[in-house]
């Protein structure tokens, strides 16, 4: 079982690297997945965001696609678009993929970090947390 912490890292980048050892068979756990981060414009990420949700945009509801404003959904969700999951390992892969609100403290292992995923001096760029906050979801 891999445990990786997703905290100041660049969404994107971790889930490519999630979605390669999910297809290599390993169990993954990914922690403070609100603490990530989608680069780029704010303003224009919300706006991609915002239409995917409002029904308006989508046609009929009940056959649209849905994207969750929990955090750990929301990137559970981006995680499996980058599997093939209409395909049977794509679904056996993500079955074996578990993602948290910050530390749960039950796992036992030591969390790794996704090398090149930092954010380091990039200065455009939106949180998971952040996001989800804007699109509707409410921490009870």
């Amino acid at each position: 079982m891999i445990i990786i912490d997703a905290g100041n890292t660049r969404i994107g980048r971790v889930g490519a690297y999630v979605a390669k050892k999910l297809l290599g068979g390993e169990e993954v756990r990914v922690i403070n997945a609100e603490e990530a981060v989608i680069s780029g414009n704010p303003q224009e990420t919300m706006d991609k965001y915002l239409t995917r949700r409002q029904l308006q945009y989508k046609g009929n509801p009940e056959k649209s696609p849905y994207w969750p404003k929990v955090p750990d959904r929301f990137v559970k969700r981006l995680i499996r678009g980058m599997l093939p999951r209409k395909k049977t390992r794509g679904r056996e892969a993500y079955k074996k993929l578990r993602v948290y609100i910050g530390n749960p403290g039950t796992l036992k292992g030591e969390p790794t970090r996704v090398e090149g995923a930092e954010i380091g001096n990039l200065k455009r760029y939106i949180r998971i947390k952040e996001l989800c906050r804007r699109l509707g979801y409410e921490k009870k």
